[in-house]
């Protein structure tokens, strides 16, 4: 594989990179939340879920998940559900910023699951998305140079969405923490909060109905 072939590849996932989707609105939430430092942990945790995938379709255990549809629908349900935790998570500690007990400071509520780690939060996110998946099982084969090795070639190309991905989230992560002064308002805060929540679970409910 060639440069040209590396850089076509990075053109072809640029707009699926893009578009808002989960790490997206994870990056989003955690940023306006806690700060810069928890959104780049987001974007290290989405960049270790693409590595998974890449390394997964190397060996063909995402092509037999997607083949199977028993394995196919675990998967999605899985991610599915924990979309909608961290959407319920959200929303459930806007609720702490809304109402704090009188003569008391706000205090972020806590659901069982709330205590992972953004690296975690993002690694999950992605890895257990299945569009995730279906970039190096249908957009990356077609850059492969069938002479060669696939595994140096498929670390290649996710060398290249790793840049590209992360690189946007990065940008879109400074954009928002820039713009946080906007956002230090309690009710404007918990409107942003509330959104990227409800966000999350409408992403969760769309993985759960996707079809192979």
């Amino acid at each position: 594989m060639n440069w040209l072939a590396a850089l076509a590849f990075g053109l072809a996932v640029l707009p699926l990179c893009l578009t808002p989707g989960v790490s997206f609105t994870l990056v989003t939430e955690r940023v306006l939340g806690t700060g810069l430092r928890a959104g780049a942990g987001v974007v290290a945790g989405t960049s270790l879920g693409l590595l998974t995938h890449a390394l997964l379709a190397a060996v063909g255990l995402s092509a037999l998940v997607m083949r199977s549809s028993t394995a196919f629908t675990v998967v999605k349900l899985v991610g599915a559900v924990y979309l909608i935790a961290i959407g319920v998570q959200a929303i459930w500690t806007s609720r702490a910023a809304a109402s704090p007990r009188e003569g008391t400071p706000a205090q972020r509520r806590s659901l069982p699951w709330s205590n992972r780690g953004d690296l975690v939060q993002g690694y999950l996110g992605n890895v257990l998305n299945p569009k995730a998946a279906a970039v190096y099982l249908t957009i990356a084969p077609q850059f492969l140079d069938r002479d060669q090795s696939v595994l140096p070639q498929i670390m290649l190309l996710c060398a290249v969405h790793v840049v590209v991905a992360g690189g946007w989230l990065l940008i879109w992560a400074g954009i928002v923490h820039v713009s946080r002064r906007a956002f230090r308002t309690p009710t404007l805060r918990t409107a942003m909060s509330r959104a990227s929540g409800a966000v999350l679970i409408a992403l969760g409910v769309r993985t759960a109905l996707a079809a192979r």
